[in-house]
């Protein structure tokens, strides 16, 4: 059942070179448990129905949560599914990474690479009423997918989606972005090489989209020409322009847009959301209590409720949201 978690103190962070970076003390906001007990959820999805959909990485599965917290499981795809989004046929798309070691430190669940069953990246379409799973992807012009991570449709039908690639103990893949169609026809490579590209979001106007790098800490635009293909900005080999980065250690994850264009960033390590103006400055930063906060969503009246999940804890979490996200494309819930 849904619960009320109690206000504490947390560790936050002051603006430092475009987000938050360091910690400090302030109050968490007033959070209410969704569900509990997951394992290492991700990829918050919302149904017209009032249902949730998240994915849980250890337990390689895809659940749905009920208004009553009970949960379901909606389709057992093996690896490790990741981001997921609802497309214009209803089904749901997501990114399989194919797997993930996991361990526990001090009690909390994390990731530690990849796994020595690890099956491939692949892009999957969810049958959520029959929980039939189709592989629509596993290459890209003849290179294997190696940890497709998030994706995110644009208004023509397509998505675009991260590969994050995988760590070893003694090297680490490339990533990049890319674009496909639902139907399985057409999948291009966007942008390469990018340093474990994670969160991917589409501004309003569909004029740029956003890429959050993981262990970098850089956020990135890169603005659209036509769908699949965007302008190369030099000098940075990868293209894009840069919108924030880091002045000490943290990581991102997956991101979420706001009505007005804010880029709303999951940071790992300092367990929050950063957001981020389109222009690149730092508009505040939302404690969580878990270091790893990796996906936020909104929904409820003018999408003003934002649900997070919280990895290691194996929770998702809801808010009030002081400004209205952005309906999804495809969005089906009311």
């Amino acid at each position: 059942m849904p619960q009320s978690l109690p206000p504490h103190v947390a560790l936050a962070a002051p603006p430092m070179n475009g987000y938050a970076v360091e910690k400090d003390l302030c109050m968490l906001p007033e959070l209410t448990e969704v569900a509990s007990g997951l394992g290492f959820p991700e990829g918050p999805v919302l149904l017209a129905d009032g249902t949730i959909i998240v994915v849980e990485l250890a337990n390689r599965c895809i659940t749905r949560i009920h208004a009553d917290g009970r949960k379901t499981t909606v389709a057992s795809p093996g690896g490790s599914p990741n981001g997921a989004a609802l497309g214009p046929d209803g089904k749901l798309y997501v990114c399989n990474s194919g797997g993930f070691r996991f361990q526990m430190v001090d009690g909390k669940l994390v990731t530690a690479g990849e796994p020595d069953d690890y099956s491939g990246g692949r892009i999957e379409r969810v049958d959520i009423e029959t929980g039939k799973v189709e592989v629509l992807y596993t290459s890209c012009a003849g290179f294997p997918l190696k940890g497709p991570n998030d994706l995110v449709f644009d208004k023509h039908g397509g998505f675009y989606f991260t590969d994050h690639g995988k760590r070893r103990p003694r090297d680490v893949d490339f990533g990049g972005l890319y674009y496909a169609k639902p139907d399985g026809s057409s999948i291009v490579e966007v942008v390469f090489p990018m340093i474990m590209p994670n969160g991917v979001g589409l501004r309003p106007d569909e004029k740029t989209v956003y890429v959050a790098e993981t262990r970098t800490g850089h956020l990135w635009a890169f603005d659209i020409l036509s769908p699949g293909v965007v302008r190369n900005s030099p000098p940075h080999e990868n293209g894009g322009r840069h919108l924030a980065g880091p002045a000490a250690y943290t990581s991102f994850d997956s991101l979420a847009v706001e009505r007005d264009g804010n880029v709303c960033v999951a940071s790992l390590v300092i367990g929050g959301i950063n957001v981020i103006a389109p222009d690149g400055s730092f508009v505040e930063f939302v404690p969580m209590p878990d270091e790893i906060c990796t996906n936020i969503c909104f929904g409820g009246p003018d999408r003003r409720t934002a649900y997070i999940t919280l990895s290691s804890t194996g929770k998702l979490v809801k808010m009030a949201w002081p400004r209205p996200g952005l309906r999804l494309n495809f969005d089906p819930a009311p």
